[in-house]
């Protein structure tokens, strides 16, 4: 059994569900050192050093691996902690180079160069999706066209190898039987409020269905804080009683909500895996989500057709899910099932493996 230290400077929603699930379903002796989950250009700028004190301030054995996050400034913690022998493991939930930015905004260039020292000095990076690593290969290589002299061609060159691919894990119920007798489908945006989610785009496309006389229930749920509740309140307000659930639910009442969710919809621009997508499909709503981003990769390939669709297509592809669910279709077979490959108890042993395979070498 290794001695894991687990770096997560923002302890917050998905970040912190991956700490924790990985920590609780590990084999190996995982603690997990970090920050509450907001302030994040803070957390990146400056939590190499208060992590480096708390780290300093107790004692503990000899630390095998370190695998931290991509909010952590990672060359800047490894020069100043001690730990000798240890693997130096960072994991990318999402990355400086690419995500999505709201309109009028410029890349943050000194973000952008953190990330890419980082890079530089872990022993092996983990993409949580082949989308984000194809992503973050294609901006890293724009951010180094840009510099005037002095290239770092040859660091650039070693990243291939040291990149991987690791799922994050997804905490997946036993399916349960669908309730029965609901007036109307129930359509379900389950993703945070931000403007990369694009929920205001859900909302309207929805208002056009009930326009045209289509009969849905409407739940959008999920974390609100610091996104666009001012856009996204207002746009639900202006539906009434057709929306059944709204904002941040307690998780007993998320997951009731998903056990008779029909469909599971998304308008993003950026999702680099689509952990609240893969835990409503695993509870057996039809994903209506973008032919593009990491879903097609989530979406085993013989669904494609049946849960994806192309751009400008969302309302005729809605239209179409919600008049089989209301007619007494349910999602396509083998398709919660295939879910399981990304639960917990899954994941956390390859990601383990992984491990074993590192500090054996």
């Amino acid at each position: 059994m290794a001695r894991v230290l687990l770096v997560e400077p923002f302890l917050g929603r998905s970040h912190r569900a991956w700490a924790e699930g990985w920590a609780s379903h590990s084999h190996h002796d995982i603690e997990i050192l970090g920050h509450e989950g907001r302030h994040w250009r803070w957390r990146m700028r400056g939590s190499s050093v208060s992590l480096t004190r708390r780290l300093a301030e107790t004692t503990r054995p000899s630390v095998d691996v370190v695998v931290a996050s991509n909010m952590l400034d990672l060359a800047a913690f490894r020069g100043m902690v001690d730990l000798p022998g240890a693997t130096w493991v960072q994991y990318l939930h999402e990355n400086q180079l690419t995500y999505p930015r709201q309109p009028g905004e410029s890349l943050d260039t000194g973000l952008a160069w953190t990330q890419w020292r980082s890079l530089v000095v872990a022993d092996e990076i983990w993409c949580n999706s082949d989308f984000q690593r194809d992503e973050l290969l294609a901006g890293l290589d724009r951010l180094l066209a840009s510099v005037p002299d002095h290239g770092h061609e040859p660091e650039r060159a070693a990243l291939d190898a040291k990149l991987r691919i690791e799922h994050p894990g997804v905490d997946i119920r036993e399916l349960r039987s669908r309730p029965t007798g609901a007036p109307r489908p129930l359509v379900v945006s389950n993703q945070r409020w931000h403007h990369d989610k694009d929920v205001g785009a859900v909302i309207r496309t929805v208002r056009r269905l009930l326009d045209r006389g289509i009969d849905l229930d409407l739940a959008v749920v999920g974390d609100h804080e610091g996104g666009e509740a001012a856009v996204i309140d207002p746009l639900l307000d202006g539906l009434g009683d057709r929306v059944v659930a709204r904002g941040l639910l307690e998780r007993p009442d998320y997951e009731a909500l998903l056990d008779r969710a029909d469909v599971v919809v998304s308008a993003a621009k950026g999702e680099n895996f689509g952990i609240a997508v893969v835990e409503a499909i695993a509870a057996g709503a039809w994903p209506v989500l973008p032919g593009a981003l990491a879903y097609p990769e989530i979406i085993p390939m013989s669904h494609h057709d049946d849960c994806l669709y192309a751009e400008g297509e969302l309302g005729k592809r809605l239209a179409e899910v919600v008049a089989h669910s209301a007619a007494g279709a349910s999602a396509p077979g083998g398709l919660a099932e295939a879910m399981a490959v990304y639960a917990w108890p899954v994941t956390a042993e390859r990601m383990d493996r992984r491990l074993d395979e590192l500090l054996r070498r």
